[in-house]
């Protein structure tokens, strides 16, 4: 648990009171780690179509910087799928065809998202991730997931890549399956099986780094490149160069400011994701305005460094805290075993064949393809849901499904915008359209009678919950449902105002309005157990809603005064 001095260190805050004993299990875990991200690092290079030491260039001042500004003692950041994709979706359009210019403009992306991020930190906007849903998020990462794969297929068959969404690039597949290279579907698929296998059997060896090494050592010794395998070719060894990207002009950079937020969104979401679950198993708490300092910093520095955008990384987080990682000392320890790599270890990867990368690709995403989610998502599903909302009783798992084809049909920043477009929408709908419920006595508590049919309501009274607050948006719809349950007998209504949490001047209003219509239809309406907020407001609007108001249900009922 953290101290409050630790929590007062700004600077290398996961370092503070480091214990001697935790740099065993920090320097394995960095091992471990490093294992993973190198080949993955240069496979989501490929995924930001740029060139594969673009990820591990990214890779070393993102871990260093992440973790001098970041509040996560285990979040691993780095080269990631969600953000390559958008990065290479993004920059597309803006490169006009010219491979030199689409990587000067993915490194300035780098730059500008690391601003924006600093930025978003310092004005303290770490609350926006709560606009983003947990089923929007899994929507849009399936959907994701999907076009990742479906893109790298191509590699991993030997054939042309299509352009285009999902779909397009699905049909594309099929039409070239009679051209498909045999031997470059054998090495793909048994990379593919060999990852998979090892993760399921072998959780605790890097598969992705051994079937690297695999596949690399099967192209030394069969030349299977002399024999029409792509291989990953010339990779430049070294540090790379620092400053920023050359043939970039200042409208460029304010080009990308939108890009730039849209990535920043959409790393931080998932990185945040990511360290709160880590977090909260380890007993300690992450602070979302040091996320975004931290994502920022990771990504301008990444930037200066010739690198790619990079985010938090849920997969090699949970390595890093699966191997037993306690502070972000083992996030450096794979910052300098990254640099151990670019120096003298890129030679290695240059023989790695094409569709083993692939293989390591699809591997890496396959597991978030999670349709079981979505399913859940869909049972949360009830009758009484159904017959109040309608269409809109499944909101969460229209919002998903809506952020997964959004991704699938129009690419990843407009999946992500129709998703949370959807879910406001419907979130908006039900709040406008709360459940106005008639209440009857059962002991002490007023329950639902229409959850309790056996139970039937006091004579002549009417007593009524709206199950949202009272605001312009449902104002109309719970005074006609009010309405609505007025029968000839009846002589008094009170609505019970326990489960209406705050209200607003348009809803006390109605309220009055409603006093006064049914008034003059020789019915009493009173309101119970309003708390603070609603009490507040009506007795502030327009100088005070004229409404009588007692402390509970019974009292209202009891006494006799008129209205």
């Amino acid at each position: 648990m953290s101290t409050p001095h630790s929590r007062n260190w700004w600077v290398f805050g996961s370092l503070a009171d480091y214990q001697r004993s935790w740099l065993r299990p920090d320097i394995i875990a960095g091992l471990t780690v490093w294992a993973v991200l190198v080949p993955e690092a240069l496979a989501y290079a490929s995924i930001a179509g740029v060139p594969p030491v673009i990820g591990l260039y990214a890779a070393v001042p993102a871990l260093i910087l992440y973790a001098a500004a970041g509040s996560s003692r285990h979040l691993i950041v780095g080269p990631m799928s969600a953000t390559a994709a958008l990065s290479a979706a993004m920059i597309a359009p803006l490169a006009g065809g010219d491979d030199s210019r689409f990587l000067s403009l993915s490194v300035a992306l780098a730059i500008v998202t690391g601003l924006v991020g600093l930025f978003a930190g310092f004005i303290r906007l770490g609350f926006i991730a709560s606009f983003i849903s947990e089923p929007v998020l899994k929507g849009f990462i399936v959907g994701l997931a999907l076009t990742i794969i479906i893109g790298q297929v191509p590699k991993l068959l030997g054939v042309e890549k299509g352009e285009g969404n999902f779909f397009v690039q699905a049909w594309s597949v099929v039409r070239e399956l009679g051209n498909v290279d045999g031997l470059t579907v054998f090495v793909g698929l048994l990379s593919l099986a060999a990852v998979l296998a090892v993760k399921r059997w072998l959780p605790l060896v890097p598969g992705s780094l051994l079937v690297v090494l695999m596949g690399i050592a099967a192209v030394a010794l069969f030349g299977l490149d002399d024999r029409g395998i792509d291989i990953v070719g010339h990779i430049d060894a070294g540090l790379p160069s620092v400053g920023l990207p050359s043939g970039v002009r200042a409208e460029d950079y304010l080009d990308l400011v939108g890009p730039a937020v849209g990535v920043l969104l959409i790393g931080f979401a998932e990185g945040l994701g990511a360290a709160k679950t880590y977090a909260a198993k380890a007993g300690y708490t992450v602070n979302a305005n040091r996320e975004l300092t931290g994502l920022g910093a990771a990504n301008l520095g990444a930037g200066l460094c010739s690198g790619m955008v990079v985010n938090g990384s849920l997969s090699k987080t949970a390595v890093n805290g699966g191997a037993g990682a306690k502070t972000q000392v083992s996030g450096l320890v794979v910052a300098v075993l990254t640099v151990v790599t670019l120096l003298f270890l890129t030679g290695l990867f240059e023989k790695l064949p094409e569709a083993t990368l692939s293989a390591v690709v699809i591997a890496a995403v396959i597991e978030l393809v999670d349709f079981s989610s979505l399913a859940a998502l869909y049972r949360v599903w009830t009758r009484r849901l159904g017959s109040i909302y309608g269409l809109a009783a499944r909101a969460d798992f229209a919002a998903a499904i809506a952020a997964m084809f959004g991704v699938l049909l129009f690419d990843t920043l407009p999946g992500l915008i129709i998703g949370i477009a959807v879910s406001m929408l419907l979130l908006l709908y039900r709040v406008s359209k709360p459940h106005v419920a008639a209440l009857a006595k059962e002991g002490t508590r007023w329950v639902d009678i229409s959850s309790h049919p056996e139970l039937k309501p006091a004579d002549g009274v009417i007593v009524v919950r709206v199950e949202a607050g009272l605001f312009f948006a449902n104002a109309d719809h719970v005074r006609d449902q009010i309405d609505a349950l007025v029968t000839e007998d009846t002589s008094m209504i009170i609505l019970d105002a326990e489960t209406s949490p705050f209200i607003d001047v348009s809803g006390a209003q109605m309220l009055a309005q409603l006093r006064d219509s049914l008034e003059r239809k020789n019915i009493t309406f009173r309101v119970a157990r309003d708390v603070g907020q609603f009490r507040d407001v009506l007795a502030g609007a327009a100088g005070g809603v004229k409404v009588d108001v007692y402390p509970s249900v019974a009292e209202a009922m009891a006494d006799p005064s008129p209205a």
